[in-house]
């Protein structure tokens, strides 16, 4: 039977990419504040402003390609039951052949209902030739399509299911975000204590960890190189 490898990745998967999410530590994203177009606030106020605001972003999302280190993830997949676990909104890690990815903070690719937004019969998935919501087009349901994202101030839905894999981890390894920030930090405690734990992150800020981590001080790709040497 294959170990399982389960890993948790954040915004500095995806900078070798050309892409970040808004969760970042400005609290902006092309000069919007986060409350107009990432809240539930922002969406009632002006759902026009938010739409245009994503479709923009969808685009940049489909111009951009996995990095190294997505395709190195993938590629374990031969030799481990892999999981990832993303706080990222974009696809790169299916597009680089990952196959079994919970998204955490929703998904940049795709629409839902606005009145029912977890509901899959509602979801859909936009084409890289169709990447744009038109202003006022709706969900079947009859309500406006909205981003299928987890704005601030909502809860992760997508947490439970993360936690279960992450007690089944035979290594668990995070890349790119902070374990000094939830939900990295409260997942790590899901991991079994005989897990060993990697932290790929070039930053020298891991403080207030629990548990002893292995830190390579490194980006996304170059970490994976050195990870996939350490396994």
């Amino acid at each position: 039977m294959k170990k399982k490898l389960v890993f948790l990745t954040g915004a500095g998967m995806s900078v070798e990419s050309g892409f970040k999410t808004f969760r970042g530590n400005d609290g902006l994203w092309e000069n919007f504040p986060v409350e107009d177009v990432a809240t539930h606030e922002g969406w009632e106020r002006n759902p026009k402003l938010v739409t245009e605001f994503y479709n923009g972003l969808r685009k940049k999302l489909y111009a951009a390609k996995p990095n190294e280190g997505h395709r190195l993830i993938a590629e374990l997949e031969k030799d481990y039951d892999v999981t990832v676990i993303t706080q990222n909104v974009d696809n790169l890690h299916e597009k680089a052949g990952s196959t079994k990815v919970i998204h955490l903070h929703g998904e940049l690719a795709k629409v839902c209902s606005s009145r029912d937004p977890y509901n899959e019969s509602y979801v859909q998935e936009l084409t890289e030739d169709n990447p744009e919501v038109e202003i006022g087009a709706q969900a079947a349901d009859g309500s406006l399509l909205r981003p299928f994202i987890v704005f601030f101030g909502e809860s992760v839905p997508m947490i439970e299911p993360a936690a279960v894999e992450t007690q089944k981890a035979d290594i668990f390894v995070v890349i790119g975000t902070s374990l000094n920030v939830y939900p990295a930090a409260g997942l790590l405690h899901y991991a079994p204590t005989e897990a060993p734990v990697y932290l790929i992150d070039p930053s020298d800020d891991v403080q207030n960890v629990v548990r002893n981590v292995t830190h390579i001080k490194a980006g996304a790709s170059a970490g994976m190189k050195e990870l996939v040497k350490l396994l």
